[in-house]
């Protein structure tokens, strides 16, 4: 099948990419001309382990190519997949749909024959209508049927999750619609991938409900940690005594310094949003993003108790900045706020990560970054672990002390183990672990 993606962000590209692989003809089209440039050359304009290969073997096998010429693509396509961005909109929180309803416009002028459009960015419900109503109020005689496709990818993980779905959300009423989604998912069926179809607003809300859903574990075992501290008990074996019922389940039962990333902090607010607008408030999930907004700087005043009430004039070395292992996305990423509170608080920091040093300085400009994790700990008064990188897990704990000025560390992932740090002699801290 000829598949067009609108947007070559990270759910446009990786989509892109493993629509290419399952051997379908994919062009993926954008309206930044220096992106597209980058991508026709080789360059992978985001770190997601895997892509950088399949893009290249995609391209060299001529089923994958890029451009900022959307005529030609839409025209020959059976399926159209809008995969822009939908960002907070600055002044009150609601998804910015803009972009999406310009990609409809862009759409709807070129379509020739039957064609799928199908919505792969995280919106709204009711979003897919105000779609449908702008692209036959543009052209009343084209023949097309908006569908809803949401997109659950795990970044670090998103090649695994698109080609091993754990489900396929498809909202539509439109049976010809139905057949070419069918056809386009069809490589996928020998591994009986679960294929929901339901209606258009459903598919939209699903989407929005999941990732609320999982904000809400989070944050819960982040409370439950801060009552672990208090009671003197490990949050750890709360979690894997919790998560062992089956109904529960042990994922997203971490507790950490909140959750961050270009989903769940924009999800759950335009959901809160959203339910606010119809009169039907989410009250859990209005809490969930309080409390998650408030763990953040938490988190900071947890480090410079670690340093005895105060870190004015230390130097605090901190490892990991983007908001999970295994990708280079600082947005909404815990380290920002961390970071700004030690400074505020007088501290200056240097921070290594493996792969978001250079997003990270375009938010992060009064901080140090150090080249590897020992370098930035060398001298430092404490040593902060933010993100849970492989390379952080088996740290050379001899080293790291003897570069310490006070053996000090803040495990704010729970990475290590308490009684083994503090034999060592170290002065440890996590979290939910009095």
């Amino acid at each position: 099948m000829r598949v067009t993606m609108i947007g070559s962000g990270y759910v446009g590209l990786v989509s892109g990419a493993c629509f290419a692989d399952f051997g379908h003809a994919v062009t993926c089209v954008d309206t930044d001309s220096a992106k597209i440039e980058a991508l026709n050359s080789g360059a992978i304009p985001i770190f997601e382990p895997g892509l950088d290969s399949l893009v290249a073997k995609n391209m060299r096998e001529g089923r994958l190519s890029f451009t900022t010429e959307l005529a030609g693509a839409v025209r020959t396509a059976d399926a159209v997949f809008i995969a822009v961005g939908t960002p907070a909109r600055r002044g009150d929180g609601h998804a910015d749909l803009s972009y999406v309803y310009q990609a409809a416009r862009d759409i709807v002028a070129e379509l020739d024959g039957f064609t799928v459009v199908a919505t792969k960015s995280t919106v709204p419900v009711g979003t897919g209508d105000e779609v449908e109503r702008i692209m036959r109020e543009a052209r009343p005689e084209a023949d097309f049927a908006v569908v809803s496709n949401p997109e659950f990818l795990r970044e670090g993980a998103a090649i695994s999750d698109f080609k091993r779905p754990d489900r396929i959300v498809i909202g539509t009423g439109d049976d010809r619609a139905k057949r070419v989604m069918e056809d386009v998912y069809r490589p996928l069926y020998l591994n009986a991938p679960p294929l929901l179809f339901t209606s258009r607003r459903t598919s939209e809300l699903i989407k929005y409900a999941a990732n609320a859903y999982l904000a809400t574990k989070i944050t819960f075992i982040n409370e439950i940690a801060d009552l672990c501290e208090a009671v003197g008990a490990n949050v750890q074996e709360v979690a894997r005594g919790i998560g062992l019922d089956n109904r529960i389940g042990s994922k997203f039962l971490h507790a950490g310094p909140g959750y961050g990333g270009s989903c769940f902090p924009k999800d759950t607010l335009a959901l809160m949003k959203t339910a606010q607008d119809l009169a039907a408030p989410l009250r859990i999930v209005e809490t969930v993003v309080s409390v998650n907004d408030n763990r953040k700087r938490a988190m900071a005043r947890k480090v410079i108790a670690a340093c005895g009430g105060a870190v004015r004039g230390k130097r605090i070395a901190v490892l990991g900045l983007a908001f999970k292992p295994n990708t280079d996305d600082m947005r909404e990423a815990p380290s920002i706020a961390i970071v700004t509170a030690l400074l505020d608080a007088g501290a200056s920091v240097v921070a290594h990560d493996p792969e978001s040093m250079a997003a990270a300085r375009a938010v992060l400009p009064g901080i140090a970054y150090a080249d590897d994790a020992y370098s930035c700990l060398d001298g430092a008064d404490a040593l902060v672990i933010v993100t849970e990188w492989d390379a952080f897990r088996a740290l050379d704990l001899d080293r790291v002390k003897a570069g310490l000025r006070e053996p000090v560390v803040i495990d704010l992932r729970n990475i290590y183990r308490s009684d083994d740090m503090r034999r060592r002699g170290f002065r440890y801290s996590n979290v939910g672990n009095a």
